[in-house]
């Protein structure tokens, strides 16, 4: 599984150094009250990637630390339940 990331991770790169390469153009955008922000295409394509990428990954991760917590709670329960429930012990029912 880590082989698909990395290679989901390096085929995503060189296909955006492919768009910054045939897209180096300035851009300007209009951000608040006349406010003007002069930039290259790519890096207004990553900025914007970045703002929507990093909050979403970051609730990902606090979901996964709460859930993975949660999980390791509820096992060492079942554990402990387990240690203390008598064990059932069957008697040979007698023969007719």
């Amino acid at each position: 599984m880590s082989f698909l990331k990395t290679l989901f991770w390096v085929i995503f790169l060189v296909g955006f150094a492919v768009f910054a390469v045939n897209n180096w153009h300035p851009v300007s955008m209009k951000l608040w009250n006349g406010l003007w922000l002069d930039s290259k295409l790519p890096a207004v394509i990553g900025a914007s990637f970045l703002l929507g990428f990093f909050p979403l990954w970051i609730w990902h991760r606090a979901m996964r630390y709460r859930l993975t917590r949660r999980i390791a709670t509820l096992e060492s329960g079942a554990k402990t339940m387990a240690a203390n429930f008598p064990t059932a012990t069957t008697t040979p029912e007698k023969a007719l």
